[in-house]
């Protein structure tokens, strides 16, 4: 999952729901992050939330 810093928490609670294990958080990488956004909202994503 791809998100922005308002919805980490809603994205690793989801993760943790589904997987039952913690997340691993990257940042999404420079050259990516004017092109992904966020699978909450329309703000540009700020990590990567998986494993």
């Amino acid at each position: 999952m791809k998100c922005c810093l308002e919805h980490i928490e809603l994205a690793m609670e989801m993760y943790i729901d589904e997987h039952e294990e913690a997340p691993i958080l990257e940042m999404v990488p420079e050259e990516e992050k004017l092109s992904t956004t966020c699978e909450f909202c329309s703000e540009h994503a700020v990590y990567m939330v998986g494993n």
